[in-house]
């Protein structure tokens, strides 16, 4: 297992990669419903903060293979066993993520460690073929790794509430730390290209859930004959921000934005907010379609948030971890001002209106005004 050259032409995601992606569908797709449960029920703290938390072990599991792929793929069987026992962690975290959000994590946790333990083989693999320093990178991460999966399992053992609740923060924050300890003498291989084409295609599928809550605006509607203008209009107007969003997301030139370790790490944690708002924002969809059908009791300016809020939140994230560095003045003052007024869409009384009229003008700006070439 040789680290692969980061300056390899025409690297693309490997087929490997894409099925890996196919159980991360799943995972947020579970996600994504237990939050819009939640918030239909009113229940926001809580279905905000168990959301979090779950989607903290979807995306930082992901991001950790990944990372890892663009390094050491070998793509041989060995490589191929390791990430499908993987993939059997990622659906059983999904299929315990019900439970998670009625308090109970022992079987997220379970499947986090497994694919966790199977990133260990994968870095202690690794090491075995690597010298000097990036040979003690790779141990450090095995180490470190090995070290915050205890930590979890302790975790299962904290009652329920706000002693759980700190320990997860604390958890969290030492478990991303894993990759500043490992690197912080040495780096592995990455490649800009590589990389940055897999956190686009993540970004795809929590899009892709989105588009599954315009569809299910319409099938609703077929249902519904005094909901159907407003459904549809919903449909409508949620394909429209959909489309934005990814337009928004692919204008700059995002293997600029890794070209140093300390970049690397602003591009990928800050991308766990822009993940997580992506698939919040169909769950939010979701919410104004229970409103509408008189499915859920919540205000309609609560059941607005939970559309506006995520889409703020995605539009921030990506403008400062990739835009605002590739963009003149105009368009790095569009979109920070175009995601404050997304928040004033709760006012109108017509779900998502604000946000698609900002969004199609915020696409037109960047379309009439090309990223810039920095030296």
């Amino acid at each position: 297992m040789l680290p692969r050259d980061p300056s390899q032409p025409h690297r693309v995601a490997s087929s490997l990669e894409l099925f890996f992606d196919l159980v991360f569908v799943v995972a947020v797709s579970t996600a994504s419903v237990q939050l819009h449960l939640a918030l239909a029920e009113g229940e926001f703290v809580h279905g905000i903060t168990s959301y979090a938390m779950v989607f903290f072990a979807i995306w930082w599991a992901w991001m950790n293979f990944t990372w890892f792929a663009t390094s050491f793929d070998t793509d041989d069987w060995l490589y191929r066993v390791t990430t499908i026992v993987q993939m059997s962690g990622v659906l059983i975290l999904a299929a315990g993520i019900p439970q998670a959000f009625q308090g109970d994590f022992t079987i997220p946790v379970i499947g986090y460690v497994v694919m966790r333990c199977a990133m260990i083989a994968q870095w202690l693999r690794a090491s075995r073929a690597a010298e000097g320093p990036l040979r003690s990178a790779t141990v450090r991460y095995a180490a470190g790794i090995g070290a915050v999966q205890l930590l979890w399992i302790l975790f299962l053992f904290l009652p329920t509430g706000p002693i759980q609740l700190v320990a997860f923060v604390v958890f969290a924050l030492i478990e991303i730390s894993v990759p500043v300890f490992a690197e912080y003498r040495h780096q592995t291989p990455w490649h800009p290209h590589h990389i940055t084409e897999r956190y686009g295609l993540f970004t795809l599928i929590v899009l892709g859930e989105s588009l599954l809550a315009s569809a299910n605006a319409i099938i609703e509607a077929l249902g519904e004959a005094e909901s159907l203008a407003p459904l549809i209009g919903l449909s409508v107007l949620t394909l429209v921000v959909t489309a934005s969003l990814w337009w928004i997301y692919f204008w700059p030139p995002h293997h600029r934005a890794i070209t140093t370790f300390a970049r690397s790490l602003r591009y990928g944690y800050t991308h766990y907010f822009v993940f997580a708002a992506a698939a919040a924002f169909s769950a939010g969809i979701e919410v104004e379609l229970a409103v509408l059908t008189h499915h859920s009791d919540i205000s309609a300016v609560a059941a607005a948030m939970t559309v506006s809020v995520p889409i703020a939140i995605f539009l921030f994230g990506i403008w400062f971890v990739a835009i605002r560095d590739n963009a003149d003045r105009v368009v790095n003052t569009v979109i920070p001002v175009g995601a404050l007024v997304v928040l004033l869409d709760p006012v109108l009384p017509i779900p998502v209106a604000i946000t698609a009229a900002v969004m199609v003008v915020i696409v037109v700006v960047l379309v009439l005004r090309p990223p810039v070439e920095r030296s």
